[in-house]
């Protein structure tokens, strides 16, 4: 019992436990729930075996995924519950699910944000942190690597960046104004500010679509309806900087 009890021990810490088998060699017997439960009495390594287990079964079934929040959200979702635009009933955050990038990206389709190429050098990389891009890529928020020098001499590419990574930073000053009006909320005989919360989510959500705004307008430079869509862009612009 000894014995197995460190064999086990090691492969839940190593994440290694959902298909391990006997150790002996010649053996593919896999110990059960019930055995390892009996075996290992550890409520630290239990509570790890348990996530292995509920990891294996999100990963296993296609219509299930976790919440794709880059900074942490452990909620499970169902991806045929949730239409575009839904968001996470735990942390708010909307996922995409038909592509690698980690956020729904309206209006920008998932091919605009998987990946872009210099005109000039063919060089790959992603628009979101223009880090060089790779399949599984998913380093959308702390990447530093830079782009090659033939892609940033592109005027057209800097510019549209620029304004994409503006609407970023805009979208992450209003969540800070939100958290902070929600703190003053909690405050004795101060009223509702609810309306404010509300123009704060609005804010919110509009320099998200400026921001994906700019990568569809980089790429639908060419098309006949691009007047249109610079000039609702435009205007919405302006109404959000008013709000």
């Amino acid at each position: 019992q000894p014995c197995w009890r460190e064999y086990l021990t090691t492969r839940i810490e190593q994440n290694m436990v959902v298909n391990c088998t006997c150790p002996i060699s010649e053996c593919r017997a896999q110990p059960t729930t019930a055995f390892i439960y009996s075996i290992v009495s550890s409520e630290e390594i239990i509570a790890k075996y348990e996530k292995a287990l509920l990891r294996c079964y999100v990963e296993c079934c296609s219509n299930l995924t976790w919440c794709t929040n880059p900074q942490g959200c452990d909620q499970i979702l169902l991806k045929d519950g949730l239409g575009y635009g839904a968001a996470c009933s735990k942390c708010s955050w909307i996922s995409c699910f038909n592509c690698n990038f980690p956020e729904a990206h309206y209006p920008a389709s998932c091919s605009h944000m998987s990946r872009m190429t210099c005109a000039k050098c063919n060089h790959g990389f992603c628009w979101r942190c223009l880090k060089p891009w790779r399949p599984n890529h998913k380093d959308y928020y702390n990447c530093s690597a830079m782009v090659s020098k033939a892609a940033w001499q592109e005027k057209r590419f800097q510019d549209y960046n620029e304004r994409c990574t503006f609407h970023h930073h805009a979208r992450e000053f209003a969540i800070s104004l939100r958290n902070s009006i929600s703190s003053i909320r909690e405050m004795p005989k101060i009223r509702s500010l609810t309306f404010v919360l509300d123009a704060c989510k609005v804010l919110e959500q509009a320099r998200k679509v400026l921001a994906y705004s700019c990568v569809y307008s980089y790429y639908n430079q060419d098309t006949e309806s691009m007047d249109i869509v610079e000039q609702q862009t435009e205007s919405l612009e302006l109404l959000t900087n008013a709000l």
